[in-house]
């Protein structure tokens, strides 16, 4: 049976700041992608609104024509009955029958002007609505202009950075398996209950990275042996000496360079 071996603290500490120094290069690519990727996708639904809303607006209108047609067939109809009903006055036998076709002339006479009314309502209700249309439709025109260029933008940074930031992903995968269970977990809390995703911070100035708070001198030498894992008792983060961390950034690097 092979014999496990044994990983010291340092190696452990050396591994976590690469891991972090992975995460934050990660980090670093999302942020200047910053809230493009949710303004392209507000963009794109603000367009198929407008969109939608040109399409309803195309329909009232194909349905406000077919009204005013449907009016003008019925003034059609009023005036044919009207001739009708007027050359049959002139051969009515008595009074009652006048009186009953003079009644229905002023029927369709009122059917004729009713008609006439709504046909002037509609052809407003049109005129308003291709204003809405033409205001629409400049609307559109500037929200796929600003479409266009925010996804040029994406597009662009996409095309910088979408290789490098996979590349990351899978090496920040990998470093995690090589770090006790334990200690990921611990690791992954820290980072996302602290400012910017820090979890693993060097010593600078006597001070955690990111914090006013001074380290006692003590608790300095303890980190400078690398013979515990120490965290910083305000933030929480897991704490390296200034040395060790710049050994392996200039380790890490050379990693992203070859990426």
């Amino acid at each position: 049976m092979a014999k496990k071996v044994e990983v010291s603290v340092e190696d452990r500490l050396r591994a976590l700041y690469d891991l972090q120094l992975i995460d934050s290069r990660v980090d670093e690519i999302r942020n200047v992608r910053g809230e493009l990727p949710l303004e392209v996708r507000d963009l794109e639904d603000e367009v198929e609104g407008l969109n939608t809303r040109l399409e309803k607006l195309g329909s009232n209108l194909e349905m406000i024509d077919e009204d005013i047609k449907a009016k003008k067939n019925l003034i059609e109809e009023a005036k044919a009955l009207i001739k009708k009903y007027s050359e049959q006055q002139k051969n009515v036998r008595n009074n009652r029958e006048y009186n009953s076709l003079t009644k229905e002339i002023e029927y369709q006479e009122l059917e004729i002007q009713l008609a006439e009314k709504h046909i002037k309502e509609f052809k407003v209700q049109i005129e308003q609505k291709k204003e809405i249309i033409s205001e629409t439709k400049s609307k559109l025109k500037d929200r796929q202009t600003h479409l266009k260029h925010k996804k040029g933008e994406l597009d662009a940074i996409l095309a910088e950075t979408e290789k490098e930031e996979e590349a990351l992903i899978k090496k920040s995968e990998e470093y995690q398996k090589q770090i006790d269970e334990r200690l990921v977990k611990a690791y992954l809390r820290i980072r996302n209950n602290v400012k910017n995703g820090l979890a693993v911070v060097p010593i600078e100035r006597g001070a955690s990275g990111g914090s006013f708070f001074t380290i006692p001198p003590q608790v300095q030498a303890e980190i400078a042996s690398r013979k515990k894992v120490i965290t910083d008792e305000h933030s929480g983060r897991i704490l390296v000496d200034a040395a060790l961390a710049e050994e392996q950034k200039e380790k890490m690097e050379k990693l992203f360079a070859k990426l």
